[in-house]
């Protein structure tokens, strides 16, 4: 198991980004959260096994309708998210 944090900026609010990713996330056996912050980027936040969450953010950076929204994004590795049982979209 693996938790991963995801920072993306470029036209990645008001778009449909978060809305986006979690109808993504419906195809991968992960959960988390997607969430905008103030300063106009979006943080994600993702659990699973390791090809898992892999595959999904090379979805999401790659080869999704949001990857050229993408200007930059910056992967952490994370505590694993404690209680987490599905992937939604935060507040």
């Amino acid at each position: 198991m693996t938790a991963r944090q995801v920072i993306f900026s470029g036209k990645v609010q008001g778009v449909g980004f978060r809305y986006h990713t979690k109808e993504l996330a419906l195809g991968f056996e992960v959960v988390g959260w997607v969430k905008n912050l103030r300063d106009g980027t979006v943080e994600l936040q993702v659990m699973g096994q390791k090809a898992e969450v892999d595959e999904f953010l090379s979805e999401i950076i790659e080869e999704s309708e949001l990857a050229p929204l993408i200007r930059n994004h910056l992967v952490t590795e994370i505590e694993l998210l404690e209680g987490c049982k599905e992937f939604r979209i935060a507040n």
